[in-house]
């Protein structure tokens, strides 16, 4: 069996999905992310012949959706982050994620991509089992998701700038440095400004994201006086 590891931030307003605000609110934009990481959660669950474990970052019982997101992660394995920067937390989740059940690759996702279907996954999964990394490239010249047969490779992660226009193709060199067969996955778009919230929503209409994105662009819409309306997620 595969690892899935998930890398998240615990959804706190002011902590998370800042470069939605403006226009959303800080805890707009922290509603906005927990429907993003349920739905993840969701199409975990819902992908065969995997071990879910979460890699967070800060206290999910301080979340907006702290409830819902406790339930969701009913029987998962939850570590905390650990690390300086995000490409040390990223290595430190795959050594983590690894000991949790030595000599099994690992699939890592993160929360920015709610539009994922399990069979997206499972494509993945499978393509890692001809290869020695599966590299998900995401629209913004990042990646979305990266799968390793030995979650060791992860350490090349610490030497690679993260959020950058060139963190894909970086990261693509530096596994293939080390000798490593890296194959594609399927491209997708990361949740990072007000944009691509709304075009990922688009993507996804029928989940908790697209709901959520919807909510809030109600609440932005400008009236005929002309005054902005700007407000929090009605549930």
């Amino acid at each position: 069996m595969t690892i899935l590891l998930v890398m998240a931030k615990a959804p706190v307003p002011g902590a998370v999905k800042t470069r939605l605000c403006p226009p959303a609110s800080p805890r707009q934009a922290a509603a906005v992310a927990a429907a993003a990481l349920l739905d993840t959660i969701d199409a975990v669950r819902a992908t065969p012949g995997v071990v879910p474990v979460l890699a967070c970052a800060g206290r999910l019982g301080d979340a907006v959706r702290a409830a819902d997101l406790a339930a969701a992660l009913t029987g998962w394995r939850i570590v905390p982050q650990r690390g300086a920067g995000f490409a040390d937390r990223l290595a430190n989740a795959h050594a983590d994620a690894a000991m949790m059940a030595p000599a099994r690759p690992v699939l890592q996702i993160g929360m920015d991509t709610p539009q994922v279907r399990p069979a997206d996954l499972t494509a993945a999964v499978a393509r890692l089992k001809a290869a020695d990394a599966v590299l998900g490239p995401a629209t913004d010249g990042g990646w979305w998701a990266l799968g390793l047969r030995d979650a060791a490779l992860a350490d090349v992660l610490r030497t690679v700038p993260m959020s950058t226009p060139n963190t894909g193709s970086l990261t693509r060199a530096a596994l293939a440095g080390c000798g490593s067969r890296v194959v594609d996955a399927d491209t997708l778009t990361d949740v990072d400004t007000w944009a691509t919230a709304r075009e990922v929503a688009s993507m996804a209409p029928g989940g908790r994201f697209a709901a959520t994105v919807a909510g809030v662009a109600a609440t932005l819409a400008v009236p005929a006086s002309g005054t902005r309306l700007v407000g929090e997620v009605r549930r």
